[in-house]
């Protein structure tokens, strides 16, 4: 389970971080402006007495980012967000939504808002007939915008090279009227819990809607405000829409209402021997009737608190004088998909044995009192180096990196487990330099099938098949890694000009992929087109993966494993020092 990842599907966390002064001042502003306009307005919610505050502990309540991005034009959006809220409060009008028609308008190729209005008769894409509408909450993104205009093109498998400059052009003009034409916007309010983001896009993909832009927003006292801007749905038929949407979140209240509570007793199921008996054909161990790798809580020493999330706390430790990560879910959080979840990640760690992964040590499975104990890494993790330290990876140490994840994954993938969170935060580093995978919260053991379908993950390393709810197997890790390649190559944080969930529309609906540099070395370059196709069956397993870095680094003339024992690897010894006085981070 990510513990402290406010990208992920699975979890969001609050923005609770000192907000910047300049940002603070915007955000008063803003605050301002959708005050005076709803006064100027004579709006009648807003003449209330205590409206002032009331309004202000709604911007307080959200993160800054959303006063920075919210369009203060339209201050009657803003009490709609209020409003909805207010109803989410109420289990009864779970999930609270509303559904409107916007206008987004283009920024390029000089169209522009006014010209739709006068009607330009050389648009081939206008209509006579075609009204004016509101703008989105949030605008229309221009990184969305370049992206439709720009990413589709670099990718697109099918593109002749030999076209010509018109079609080019023509192709530039109808992206740019696409995202002229009316679309929906869809706001959710609900209470913030593990899998909302994927249930409802999962619930847009039901009624054939494609997500064009999309802002998820978590408050500080636990609930959420998610704003979709989508096409696929004819623009005169909104109470349709509205209907549809209504039915579709029918069915998720009554699954949830509908799932049976979890038990303590259920955590401590062994899943390999349901359904099956036991035979004499092997040496019968003795047993006391405790299962090895229950953990009593007393022997638990807690030190300093390494990371905290939505769900969960993680802290440095020692059990039985050894030294411990321990991950502790909030008793406040856990419910029956957290239980089950939790389970799933004892269920497979106790399984796995393997240099490149994090080494299970035990877990306390009876709540409220649940937490899951892994040996300590102290180098912290490579997220961490790259986006926090500022470091960077000369080559023959990205390649040893690279190998290390390989193994563990190859490893993985071997035992028919699929990893689906595959991403640097989730590979850590222990004292001697070994880089392993890490989190298991959302991995799952591979059905007979070959084939699974729940969405998880964090949007930027996602697979497009994960994304867009269709079945898939262990290539979706191969998918993820390939990102983590080039995050390991650049430094840089993946489609970071995009927020997660435009990044999945961009992956999904226009090829989007991070632009490899230059000075690449030619079979790295190689290996990331392989690893980040569209069509999974196209790219490479951790076996041939291995073999592949195994051979760049014997070009690049540094053996990524054997050199390690004799040349002590400089920026991972920098990385495990300065770790030495904070603790790692699991």
């Amino acid at each position: 389970m990510a513990m402290d990842d406010n990208e992920s599907c699975s979890s969001r966390t609050v923005d609770s971080s000192p907000t910047h002064p300049r940002q603070q001042r915007q955000k008063l502003e803003v605050y301002n402006e959708v005050l005076r306009r709803l006064k100027d307005s004579n709006n009648q919610e807003a003449l209330l007495p205590g409206f002032d505050d009331e309004l202000w502990s709604h911007f307080n309540r959200l993160p800054t980012r959303y006063a920075l991005d919210v369009n203060a034009e339209r201050a009657e959006d803003v009490l709609k967000h209020k409003r909805l809220l207010q109803l989410a409060h109420d289990p009864a009008n779970r999930p609270a939504f509303d559904v409107r028609l916007v206008q987004v308008p283009p920024i390029s190729n000089g169209i522009s808002v006014d010209s739709l209005r006068e009607g330009d008769a050389q648009s081939p894409n206008y209509s006579s007939k075609q009204s004016i509408h509101p703008p989105p909450s949030f605008g229309s993104s221009p990184n969305l915008e370049a992206l439709a205009l720009g990413a589709g093109n670099s990718h697109d498998e099918d593109e002749d090279e030999d076209e010509d400059e018109d079609e080019d052009e023509d192709d530039t003009e109808n992206a740019s009227l696409h995202f002229s034409r009316p679309m929906h916007e869809i706001t959710f309010s609900t209470d913030d819990k593990p899998k909302l983001l994927s249930q409802l896009t999962s619930l847009l993909a039901e009624i054939g809607l494609n997500i064009q832009e999309a802002h998820a927003f978590s408050t500080t006292d636990g609930y959420s405000l998610d704003v979709f801007v989508v096409d696929g749905w004819p623009n005169e038929e909104t109470e349709m829409l509205r209907h549809a949407l209504e039915k579709e979140v029918l069915k998720i209240g009554n699954k949830s209402r509908s799932k049976p509570q979890a038990h303590s007793s259920s955590l401590n199921v062994d899943h390999e021997e349901s359904g099956t008996e036991r035979t004499s054909d092997h040496v019968k161990i003795p047993t006391d009737g405790t299962d090895v790798w229950e953990i009593d809580a007393r022997l638990l020493k807690f030190e300093n608190k390494v990371a905290s999330g939505s769900y969960g706390d993680l802290y440095r430790g020692t059990y039985c004088s050894q030294e411990v990560a321990i991950k502790v879910l909030k008793p406040e959080r856990v419910n029956v998909d957290m239980q089950q979840e939790f389970a799933q990640e004892v269920y497979i760690m106790r399984k796995v044995r393997h240099k490149n992964v994090v080494q299970f040590i035990g877990a306390c499975t009876r709540p409220p009192s649940l937490c899951i104990v892994t040996e300590f890494m102290s180098g912290g993790s490579v997220y961490d180096f790259l986006h926090k330290q500022k470091g960077t990876f000369k080559l023959p140490s990205l390649l040893k990196v690279a190998i290390d994840v390989s193994k563990g994954m190859n490893y993985l993938h071997q035992n028919n487990i699929i990893h689906r969170d595959l991403k640097a935060a989730n590979l850590l580093m222990d004292e001697n330099d070994v880089v392993k995978v890490a989190d298991f919260g959302v991995a799952r053991v591979q059905v007979q099938s070959g084939v699974m379908t729940a969405e998880t993950g964090t949007y930027r390393w996602m697979a497009p098949e994960v994304i867009e709810h269709k079945p898939y197997d262990h290539k979706a890790d191969v998918f993820s890694f390939g990102i983590v390649l080039w995050e390991l190559l650049t430094g840089k944080l993946p489609y970071e000009y995009l927020t997660p969930l435009q990044a999945a529309v961009g992956v999904v609906q226009k090829g989007l992929r991070p632009t490899i540099p230059k000075q690449t070395h030619p079979k790295l370059a190689e290996l990331l087109e392989k690893c980040w196709q569209q069509d999974p069956t196209l790219r490479p397993d951790f076996s041939e993966i291995i073999d592949i870095l195994r051979q760049i680094a014997k070009e690049v003339g540094e053996d990524g494993e054997e050199r390690r024992k004799d040349k002590p690897n400089r920026f991972l010894s920098v990385l495990r020092r300065s770790h030495t006085t904070k603790g790692g981070r699991e």
